[in-house]
């Protein structure tokens, strides 16, 4: 029995070549899309808490009272950062946004004072934020609250909109990568069919004839998952120094859970695929195999 499993080793190393380079180049475009999925999310948010609501307040406000409300925003579950903004600040925002400079009217409350805070992203869309206009808007001491409307409501439909794309063409690859590494896994075992059944004919059971090519199968999937990885890897690494800017997109959280789901991937189909060709040969009779 050892020398079939021998044979079959010995004859099944250059499929096994080419079952590796195909798992792996299909787990390295399924790697590349996961990045560019992982930094799109990304970049959503960053855009998302970029988006500031002011709240203006009324002339002559105590600074305890002050104090008090910008405190209560900064408990809220929606506040990512919160900043006072007094008349001084007012002035150099405006002229910053290309105003003349009105010194005489600092007084007035033409430049008043506000609390500007931005939200996390889960908060950004325009119902929640009508809701903490609404609530924050009703404080005696607060004159009004802002947020550019126009921009939310056009980045809540196109982020919509990208974010379906995005999970399609993910859902798209993932099928692909499935298909094509079944075939590719079936391929590989096509040239081991003769050596599968000669030795089901000698009385090889069929967990002895499947057990090493199981194993194989999972080391062949480890392999292959590792291998596209490091190729995954050196990919970000490069465009990172190309463009500086993606360095501050990167979550190793889920660059780490990207990579765990490949080598996931790869073990999983990849025995599958294996041990269904091998119990699919020891079904067929022999002149089928031909």
């Amino acid at each position: 029995m050892s020398q079939f499993g021998k044979a079959a080793s010995k004859r099944g190393k250059p499929s096994y070549f080419m079952s590796i380079l195909g798992v792996t180049l299909v787990l390295f475009l399924l790697g590349i899309v996961g990045w560019i999925t992982i930094n799109s999310q990304k970049l959503i948010e960053y855009f998302k808490e970029s988006v500031e609501v002011q709240v203006f307040l009324k002339p002559n406000i105590q600074d305890t009272a002050r104090q008090s409300l910008q405190n209560y925003i900064a408990a809220q579950p929606y506040t990512k950062a919160v900043r006072y903004t007094d008349k001084e600040s007012a002035k150099k925002e405006w002229m910053k946004t290309g105003g003349e400079d009105f010194t005489e009217f600092l007084d007035n409350a033409l430049l008043p004072t506000s609390i500007d805070f931005t939200l996390k992203a889960d908060f950004v869309d325009s119902v929640r934020l009508n809701q903490i206009k609404t609530t924050i808007g009703s404080n005696p001491n607060v004159d009004e609250v802002k947020y550019p409307t126009a921009v939310v409501g056009k980045m809540q439909r196109n982020f919509n909109l990208i974010s379906l794309v995005l999970a399609g063409v993910a859902i798209l690859i993932a099928v692909l990568v499935i298909v094509l590494i079944d075939n590719t896994i079936r391929l590989a075992m096509f040239s081991n069919r003769f050596i599968i059944k000669t030795m089901q004919m000698v009385g090889a059971t069929r967990w002895f004839i499947a057990k090493p090519l199981n194993i194989r199968a999972i080391v062949n999937g480890a392999v292959s998952a590792l291998i596209a990885i490091a190729l995954v890897y050196g990919v970000i690494t490069v465009a990172e120094r190309f463009l500086p800017d993606l360095q501050a997109l990167r979550d190793n959280g889920l660059l780490l859970l990207l990579f765990l789901a490949l080598i996931i991937i790869g073990i999983t189909i990849t025995l599958f695929s294996t041990h269904r060709s091998v119990v699919k040969y020891l079904r067929m009779k022999l002149d089928e195999l031909y």
